[in-house]
């Protein structure tokens, strides 16, 4: 952990966010700007939410489907809180920060946005690694560099007995599409944080918005505190039809097939990029940061062509893109672009 924790500039302006995907122009033909899994999606999650029945309410307490995750990770029901996506839940868990008079939002360097976005809506100062009373935030694969945890395993040793005033979550969007590489906390360690989960990128389904949470062992005032400041109905019917998909037999079988295909692609994908002179960074994930000599002229380029990478300027890496490993088909667009 940092001995000096440094505060991080402020997001962009209000109301502005700076995601991949889709933008004005519609979504690319060879999209390299989001981590959805490529290879998707998922036939029996793509089943699931087209027969979704949308014409009643979910269960409002989602008795079933907090069963069913709950049973999927080994965990006491009551320990399953839902969410209506995972930066909702950023944004709530923030607000139960702010309110148990937490100092700071503790982040990676390098990190998704709405992390900082949420602090600065609770007028919380955002450090990077901060030690203390903070609300931490970790993600591993991490975004956007797709490596692991720094210092988090000591932090959790060193805070078994935390006060009210420090919250640590880890963000676990990635964890299933992890290519190699192992997690740097222990599972005894991942019973002490909340852990978030976002099962609609490994599935290919990132326009499906629903996520849920592992509570760590014994918070219990923390949950109830979640679910009091949890809207009604986080979740529609799509929604619930994802996540009860993703603990099928059938989908996990799908996903350890896809992520082959992936380490395939990605050994392609990085050799066509160091051809292209871009330095790949180290990454366990299926996306990779490369250092390149294109701006902003060479995106609008790409684009203009049906290709979209991130620019990762947005997470303090100037002259870097980070791309997801895509099929040969696209990564031969994006090299004869690139001509």
């Amino acid at each position: 952990m940092t001995a000096n924790p440094t505060a991080l500039a402020a997001p962009h302006q209000a109301g502005e966010r700076l995601h991949g995907g889709p933008d004005a122009h519609g979504a690319a033909t060879h999209d390299f700007s989001t981590n959805s899994n490529a290879c998707g999606p998922c036939p029996t999650a793509q089943t699931a939410v087209a027969g979704a029945d949308a014409r009643t309410y979910p269960d409002a307490s989602y008795t079933q489907l907090r069963q069913k995750l709950a049973q999927f990770h080994g965990v006491a029901v009551p320990r399953v809180v839902l969410a209506a996506s995972a930066s909702e839940f950023i944004f709530r868990i923030t607000a139960l920060a702010a309110q148990r008079g937490v100092q700071a939002v503790s982040t990676p360097l390098h990190c998704y946005g709405d992390y900082a976005q949420a602090a600065h809506a609770y007028q919380l100062p955002v450090l990077n690694h901060a030690p203390g009373h903070c609300l931490h935030w970790g993600c591993e694969p991490s975004s956007p560099m797709g490596g692991a945890l720094d210092g988090w395993g000591a932090l959790v040793n060193s805070t078994a007995h935390k006060p009210a005033t420090q919250l640590m979550v880890l963000d676990r969007a990635y964890q299933p599409l992890r290519l190699s590489g192992t997690p740097a906390l222990t599972p005894a360690q991942l019973q002490q944080v909340w852990q978030l989960w976002t099962p609609n990128k490994a599935l290919g389904l990132t326009g499906v918005r629903a996520a849920y949470a592992l509570a760590p062992q014994g918070a219990d005032a923390d949950i109830d505190a979640m679910n009091q400041l949890c809207p009604s109905w986080p979740l529609g019917a799509h929604g619930v039809a994802m996540l009860e998909a993703w603990v099928q037999p059938a989908t996990q079988t799908w996903l350890d097939s896809s992520l082959d295909t992936l380490r395939d692609w990605k050994a392609r994908q990085t050799a066509l990029c160091t051809a292209l002179g871009w330095t790949v960074l180290p990454s366990q994930a299926n996306f990779f940061v490369s250092r390149w000599s294109g701006g902003v002229s060479a995106l609008a380029h790409l684009r203009a062509h049906g290709i979209q990478l991130r620019d990762c300027t947005s997470f303090g890496l100037p002259g870097h893109v980070r791309l997801s490993v895509q099929s040969p088909t696209a990564q031969d667009a994006l090299q004869a672009a690139m001509r």
